[in-house]
């Protein structure tokens, strides 16, 4: 295997299946990657909490206390993947060329070994001086993210670094998102009564061409310094029933990728007015629009030291870190709604939610030694 062991428990975890079950019905969940996390938080000499979350989909907490008060860091990943369709041995860690392969591998356990393996080298050191080390690991951040929101009403702390794979750069920034669903209706006849027949998808048609404009209008405005510009396309249409019918429904749902100052919201509304718009041509064109399901963006706060705590903990381990911001969404978010100053930092590799995942052994390496200076550094 490899004589270190930060690598030998990341490849013990990619090792375990741990696919969301709310992604793929009837996969395994967390259970068991939380059994493990759980022994190595003993192994290393912090208390522990489990705390089931969904029957069969627990969080663990370690900690770590120094010897007198002081702040607490919280360091936090996700213990749930994505699926494994089209992958050749997905729980089969294979090392070639610096690179561990295999589902998870860099979203997000190498993170999460990262971040264990800090916390390992910090109480075999001695421990902390002063404040305490949380070291979380949660459920459910590919879905819905009830892991997170169950931590952020139990625990507090001064701030937290989320081992999200960053290409070991600081993002102190990301994107959120919504979900959206439109059904357009229109009248069931035979094909060949067009007096009879409303066509619902032809009606969808048209909202389809004003989302495509709404979207060129949204890329085409300044974008935020470190996350570009808002967006949105449409995920999924159907509608219909046979070729010989009118079709009286049809169902779109869109994703509106949105922009920290940007509210829950926003993307449903732009849709509304844009179905207003439609009406107004058309009395005839029936149309809704709900809000299926949405996550705001997240920012932390420029006047925060963390980042640059980070910045200058990396330095001292060689690794020279930028402030950056991240497309994809992210537990930050709900850790800084619940008061937590938040950024990601985590290490770089290839393949996230594809069927040929990596992650960069050496960043892993370099990621715990960055958290163990961050950690000593924020606490002292």
């Amino acid at each position: 295997m490899t004589d270190d062991p930060t690598l030998a428990l990341l490849e013990d975890l990619v090792a375990i299946d741990s696919v969301n079950p709310a992604l793929v019905p009837g996969s395994r969940g967390e259970a068991d990657i939380a059994r493990r996390v759980t022994a190595e938080c003993i192994a290393a000499g912090l208390s522990v909490e489990v705390v089931e979350i969904a029957p069969g989909r627990p969080n663990v907490v370690g900690v770590l206390e120094g010897r007198t008060p002081g702040p607490a860091l919280m360091l936090c990943g996700h213990l749930d993947t994505v699926g494994v369709d089209g992958m050749d041995g997905p729980f089969r860690p294979v090392r070639r060329d610096g690179r561990l392969y295999g589902r998870g591998a860099q979203d997000m356990k190498g993170g999460l070994a990262a971040m264990l393996g800090a916390a390992r080298v910090l109480a075999g050191e001695g421990g902390l001086e002063r404040g305490r080390l949380i070291v979380a690991a949660v459920v459910d951040e590919e879905h819905a993210s009830i892991g997170a929101e169950a931590l952020a009403a139990a625990w507090r702390a001064d701030a937290a670094v989320i081992a999200e794979p960053t290409d070991m750069n600081v993002a102190v920034a990301h994107k959120g998102f919504e979900w959206i669903e439109v059904e357009t209706r229109g009248r069931a006849a035979h094909g060949s009564r067009p007096d009879e027949g409303r066509d619902a998808i032809m009606r969808m048609g048209r909202v389809l061409g004003r989302l495509e404009a709404l979207d060129r209008q949204l890329q085409a405005r300044p974008g935020h310094p470190l996350l570009g510009a808002a967006s949105l396309h449409a995920s999924l249409v159907s509608g219909g029933r046979e070729l010989s019918s009118y079709p009286d429904r049809c169902n779109l749902q869109i994703e509106r990728r949105t922009l920290s100052g940007e509210q829950v919201g926003v993307g449903l509304g732009e849709v509304n007015r844009i179905l207003a718009e439609l009406r107004g041509e058309d009395p005839e064109c029936a149309a809704e629009a709900r809000l299926m399901f949405g996550r705001a963006a997240y920012e932390v706060p420029s006047s925060h030291a963390l980042p640059g705590m980070l910045i200058q903990a990396a330095a001292s381990q060689g690794c020279h870190a930028a402030r950056v911001g991240a497309s994809f969404w992210t537990d930050a978010a709900i850790l800084g709604a619940a008061g937590i100053p938040t950024v990601l930092f985590g290490p770089g590799g290839a393949g996230l939610h594809s069927t040929e995942e990596y992650v960069l052994m050496k960043d892993v390496r370099v990621c715990r030694d960055v958290l163990v200076a961050l950690a000593r550094g924020f606490t002292a």
